[in-house]
């Protein structure tokens, strides 16, 4: 079993854990199909593991904070954002909301699917893009190993949760 498979079958054993405590069902697994309706309606492909979520985990309401969107509500948040007079950038997609008006987005168009930090409340489209994490798969696993930024704050080290500024951002509007 390669990686990605054993973080898949790690995310898919930590969610039904998840449900069986609580008791609260997931959405189910999306089809191939809406998948590729997604990506043809964004007019850019979706990350392979952002694919094999979705289609073998469930339709979001899973993840670090409050979980993964559903992918028809992160299609519409990205197209919302596109439209917006903050300038979304071209290929990220709102992946996760994180509360605060903040997003956990995936950068489609990089090779490794890195992780962007949208956090709108300073006010200034400049300064509202960070990075997050290196690639999704880094981003799961930081979930699931409870070392992620969105760990109680107590739990940082000094200095650990800053995060740089994503350069890209001007130039994807």
């Amino acid at each position: 079993m390669n990686e990605t498979e054993q973080l898949l079958e790690q995310v898919a054993d930590r969610v039904r854990d998840s449900v069986r405590e609580h008791g609260s069902p997931l959405p189910v697994p999306l089809a191939q199909a809406e998948a590729d309706r997604a990506a043809d309606r964004l007019g850019f492909p979706l990350p392979t593991l952002l694919t094999a979520l979705y289609g073998r985990v469930g339709d979001g309401g899973f993840g670090p904070e409050y979980g993964l969107l559903p992918l028809r509500q992160a299609t519409a948040e990205y197209e919302a954002g596109r439209a917006s007079e903050w300038g979304w950038p071209e290929g990220v997609l709102p992946i996760a909301d994180l509360g605060c008006a903040m997003y956990a987005c995936v950068d489609c168009r990089s090779e490794s699917a890195r992780l962007l930090l949208f956090e709108p409340n300073p006010g200034d489209p400049d300064l509202a893009w960070y990075h997050l994490s290196p690639s999704l798969a880094h981003w799961l696993r930081d979930w699931l190993d409870g070392t992620g930024w969105f760990r109680e704050e107590e739990e940082w080290g000094e200095g650990e949760s800053e995060q740089g500024l994503w350069a890209e951002f001007s130039s994807r509007v």
